[in-house]
């Protein structure tokens, strides 16, 4: 995707959530934005690869499409891009960790139900699914997470910690964050009514809680309890007026771990032709997905071995893609490589390895700000993947000898 094409998508400077789709239509990255018209502008920053790295500019390159969709607020926005997340797993959100590293809300099944921020892993130990009465997630920033809580908590206070029939207002009821469950001075039925509300707006249903804050307002006043619906008055406007930009400090994400996939080709005059794929991520080789292929003995060059053994890689789907492909080899090696992914419809970018008359790397050949910043990564995972694939050809020869 170029940004000439944001001209034509009319992006707004309000909050919202916006989302990059593929050629194929599918949601492959979900964000939130205090301004959606500045934060997707970054994303087509010319610096982007030093300030964000190689999957940001994979995402973008890979991205046809985007679509927003405008929210009230910036906690709307947060909430709207968890509830997407969660019905669309777009590949670039959850590529960097599975998704039960982040963070969710879970409110638990008690005659004063407690609302809790906890990691989705350490939800179903600690609270299991019988004892919940509801679980929003995944939410992928612990920090925005935890200041939404705070300002939801002002509009309807909840139980955390304090332990009920303790007799001892707790310190969150005296910051007016707790309705005093610890203190015996709220009813079950009056607790339950604010659980419900908190459980409305993880939902996204603003409108209903709105709805149901005025109908209150309304029914006190006819009442003659005209300072308790003044509070609800109160409540309503602010619910309406939430002022949140710190909940959006930084949303594109930086890089974390960094994942590539080396290739080589291993063979003697073209018999025992073999090729291998080796996977390098953060520095160290990841022997685990290392990946052998035996190739047809047909094959007159490296350039259709090369051909045939990534075709095999990306029939696999349940490999999980790299940030980076390299191959050993030139110019050639890298248009073949470039134009099998194109084919699939993958943006990954691709450096090839030049090697010297002593078999030694002499230049990278692709992006020169990858090749730069990721050089001794890539030098290790090529150099990987020559020992895999001479290793590899050396035992299908042995095994050949004795047949």
């Amino acid at each position: 995707m170029k940004k000439t094409d944001l001209t034509k998508f009319k992006l707004p400077d309000t909050p919202g959530v916006y989302i990059f789709e593929d050629a194929q239509g599918q949601k492959i990255y979900i964000g939130k934005a205090t301004s959606l018209k500045q934060r997707v502008r970054s994303y087509f920053d010319p610096d982007l690869i030093n300030t964000r790295g190689v999957k940001i500019v994979t995402m973008v390159n890979s991205a046809s499409s985007l679509s927003f969709i405008e929210t009230n607020s910036s906690l709307e926005a947060l909430i709207l891009e968890s509830k997407l997340i969660k019905q669309h797993n777009p590949y670039f959100n959850t590529k960097e960790k599975d998704d039960k590293s982040f963070y969710g809300v879970v409110i638990t099944q008690e005659k004063f139900p407690r609302v809790l921020l906890m990691r989705l892993r350490d939800i179903e130990k600690k609270i299991p699914t019988g004892k919940q009465q509801a679980l929003f997630g995944p939410f992928t920033s612990g920090s925005s997470l935890k200041e939404a809580l705070k300002i939801v908590r002002t509009f309807f206070p909840f139980r955390d910690t304090c332990e009920e029939g303790s007799k001892k207002p707790c310190f969150n009821y005296q910051l007016g964050l707790c309705p005093g469950v610890c203190a015996g001075l709220v009813s079950k039925e009056e607790y339950q009514k604010n659980i419900n509300m908190i459980i409305l707006f993880f939902e996204g249903k603003t409108k209903e809680v709105e709805k149901r804050l005025h109908e209150k307002m309304m029914t006190l006043a006819s009442l003659e309890k005209f300072e308790e619906a003044a509070e609800v008055k109160r409540t309503l406007f602010s619910l309406k007026h939430i002022k949140d930009v710190s909940l959006i400090k930084d949303d594109i994400p930086k890089d974390g771990s960094l994942r590539i996939e080396s290739y080589d080709i291993a063979h003697i005059s073209g018999s025992s032709r073999v090729g291998v794929m080796v996977v390098v991520e953060n520095g160290e080789p990841l022997k685990s997905d290392y990946k052998k292929f035996k190739l047809e003995e047909s094959l007159v060059d490296d350039i259709a071995g090369y051909r045939e053994m990534l075709t095999r890689r990306l029939n696999h789907t349940e490999w999980p893609l790299p940030d980076l492909f390299v191959i050993d080899g030139g110019i050639a090696q890298k248009n073949i490589a470039e134009a099998i992914l194109k084919q699939r419809g993958i943006a990954t970018p691709v450096i090839t390895v030049v090697k010297d008359e002593a078999h030694k790397p002499k230049d990278l050949l692709g992006s020169s700000i990858l090749a730069k910043k990721y050089k001794k990564d890539i030098v290790l995972s090529n150099a990987e993947a020559h020992r895999f694939a001479i290793s590899y050809h050396k035992n299908i020869r042995s095994k050949k000898m004795f047949l």
